[in-house]
């Protein structure tokens, strides 16, 4: 599938630094599709390996392409500024959710209060978390961050994920800049 390629301007909605894809471009990808739309991203040519994420529809044919600050850090980027995306639809995306790293699923396991943690997040937090977790390369960086993860989920306060932890669950608060 051709890659899309159009200049926006990074607006905001709430919180969320987005680009506006128009009901036209959106069609290009792929036509008449109404739920979020799985693609592959590059802002100003970053990050090197394009982001996966879903266009989130506006309900009129058109999507939000909210930007991950993994892209906006890679790309230099900011709300207000004017850049240059390529977009693709993702014709290797599987719904559902990601699969639980075996290390993670075994400290899980024997964990009980983690694992209840872990139950009562949202299913898109869980899936943040497996993501997160399973994009870590060394046996070092697993266990450091399975640590903080299980210390967390178990009820532990702290900083974890650019989200404060309260004890019972993630608090998000926005950092002073």
């Amino acid at each position: 599938m051709a890659t899309l390629r159009f200049r926006a301007k990074i607006g905001i909605n709430g919180i969320n630094p987005y680009v506006p894809v128009s009901a036209a471009r959106a069609k290009r990808l792929k036509p008449d599709w109404r739920k979020p739309m799985p693609v592959r991203v590059r802002v100003d040519g970053k990050p090197t390996t394009p982001w996966c994420i879903n266009l989130m529809p506006a309900g009129d044919g058109a999507f939000y392409l909210y930007l991950h600050e993994t892209v906006r850090r890679a790309s230099g980027t900011a709300v207000g500024d004017t850049v240059a995306v390529e977009l693709a639809f993702d014709e290797n995306y599987r719904a559902g959710p990601a699969d639980l790293p075996d290390w993670f699923a075994r400290a899980l396991a024997r964990n009980t209060a983690a694992r209840r943690g872990f139950a009562a997040l949202i299913p898109s937090r869980q899936k943040e978390i497996v993501r997160y977790l399973a994009n870590l390369k060394s046996a070092e960086a697993q266990q450091r961050n399975l640590a903080k993860t299980l210390h967390m989920l178990g009820g532990g306060s702290g900083r974890f994920m650019a989200r404060d932890w309260n004890g019972k669950s993630e608090t998000p608060r926005r950092r002073p800049k």
